[in-house]
């Protein structure tokens, strides 16, 4: 029975039965969710799922790339109390209207009703911000640049799933002041810079809307929705809020510029989720299992011994030989040397979407080769034993253009400009649908209503459109982008 606790040697108990097929695709999620170990969704409060140790390691590896971008950029890293008195969160009319009806309330400490209500963080706008009302004084003080990653917990209603929909959301959230609008479009321009390398990373194309103003967050001025197509659905799985000073006035967020006046200050938040996870397991994934970027494997190289009957000590000497040399050239490295069928190892760490697999026996020693694997296109390929650790790092770099370019490809070629909403045949309604709009919300509305999807809003930046609304026939300016979504 493998110790469930050890991240090195984690193997959920798994039958060597087949995924259903991608076109399940919901059946086919679940699955491999849970044979490679990622989250066990037996905790006993619907949609607050336990981290498994070998899904929190790509957390804690996507964590890591966000905290490296933002480190390098002047954001300072905090931690926030979880709850939030009553009295704060309402101090910001539209946001509480926006999360109140999602929101854990605690009532009581122990047996004694509290005097003022508390709730769990849906997200941190509220607890942040009369801080920064203490913390910010002078120009001097600005800007101010702080992020944090934890939980935030929202009473999601729908139906759950791991790392999509969820109560309980590990969540990355960085938040900005600014001595003016101005200097906050900065911020945002540099967000959207950080935005492009994380993904690039990930392997995830994306799209940006604004979207609408009925649909923007709770007390923005504008926000911009990071995309993604999975599955011929959108999953958003971040995004990126101008506040102009929609919350410093309510929490009197003042500085004293250099003329003695007092000004309010500007803000901008960026924010993400374990929906990043979601989003690659949901669009690199096959009918094997995951399919990890090197960048966020827990292991980017599996070793698996070929032990041949009376040389099984000289092929294990070989392969941890092997391991110390990878992991001294910076390779996350693991020795698969556990009794039993080769084969069942290949089939759990194809599961598990470990980048590269290096097979070695003794005919390879003899030649002086090693056998690779490539996760991604499930190709062989037999290469010198001398040299192997830059053939490794050659293999990673193709292995992350080609997950990229791939699902770039298939995002981009869903999308499809239409001419007239109600002669499109419902059961070839392309995936994203681009249309020229008036910018009136009625328009917005009415094209949801007939297409039975959801408006994403206008490209960013945005698209100029010389034909005319498709609802109303006035003149368009510009284009809405609409899709089904999760």
């Amino acid at each position: 029975m493998p110790n469930l606790f050890n991240p090195r040697i984690f193997v959920l108990s798994m039958r060597l039965d087949e995924l259903p097929p991608r076109e399940s695709f919901l059946d086919w999620y679940n699955e491999i969710v849970e044979k490679a170990g990622l989250t066990d969704k037996r905790y006993p409060i619907k949609g607050m799922n336990v981290w498994t140790p070998y899904g929190w390691k790509i957390m804690q590896s996507v964590d890591s790339l966000i905290r490296r971008e933002f480190d390098a950029t002047g954001h300072d890293e905090v931690n926030f109390p979880t709850l939030i008195p009553e009295t704060e969160f309402a101090k910001e009319a539209e946001h509480i209207k926006g999360f109140g009806k999602d929101v854990f309330w605690v009532t009581h400490a122990g047996e004694n009703e509290l005097d003022v209500r508390l709730l769990l963080r849906p997200t941190s706008e509220t607890a942040m911000y009369p801080m920064f009302s203490l913390w910010i004084r002078s120009h001097s003080d600005l800007p101010l640049k702080i992020y944090q990653i934890v939980s935030t917990f929202r009473y999601e209603t729908k139906q759950t799933r791991a790392f999509i929909r969820v109560r309980e959301i590990h969540f990355f959230e960085s938040h900005t002041a600014h001595r003016d609008f101005e200097d906050a479009e900065k911020q945002i321009k540099e967000d959207l810079e950080i935005l492009d390398r994380l993904m690039k990373k990930l392997c995830l194309p994306y799209l940006m809307h604004r979207r609408p103003d009925w649909d923007k967050f709770a007390g923005a001025y504008y926000s911009l929705g990071i995309d993604t197509l999975m599955e011929g659905k959108i999953l958003q799985i971040g995004s990126i809020h101008q506040y102009r000073d929609n919350f410093s006035r309510p929490y009197d967020i003042e500085y004293e510029d250099e003329n003695g006046e007092h000004r309010y200050v500007h803000q901008t938040t960026f924010g993400m989720s374990e929906r990043l996870l979601g989003a690659v397991i949901g669009i690199h994934g096959d009918e094997h299992g995951l399919i990890l970027p090197p960048a966020i494997a827990p292991y980017q190289v599996v070793i698996v011994p070929i032990p041949k009957k009376g040389h099984q000590e000289e092929v294990y000497a070989a392969c941890r030989e092997l391991e110390e040399e990878l992991s001294g050239a910076g390779y996350r490295v693991h020795l698969d040397d556990r009794d039993m069928r080769p084969g069942n190892k290949y089939y759990q760490w194809e599961i598990k979407g470990v980048p590269i697999r290096i097979e070695l026996g003794l005919r390879d020693m003899e030649n002086g080769t090693v056998m690779l694997f490539r996760r991604d296109t499930l190709e062989k390929e037999s290469v010198q034993r001398r040299g192997v650790a830059e053939k490794i790092a050659e293999i990673m770099q193709d292995i992350e253009k080609h997950l990229y370019v791939r699902a770039m490809k298939k995002m981009e070629g869903s999308i499809k400009e239409v001419s007239n909403l109600s002669e499109t045949d419902p059961e070839s309604m392309p995936e994203i649908i681009k249309a020229s709009w008036c910018g009136k919300e009625s328009c917005g509305i009415k094209m949801e209503e007939i297409t039975d999807m959801n408006v994403l809003g206008t490209a960013e930046p945005e698209e100029k459109s010389q034909e005319k609304c498709l609802i109303c026939g006035e003149k368009a300016e510009k284009y809405i982008y609409l899709s089904k979504t999760y």
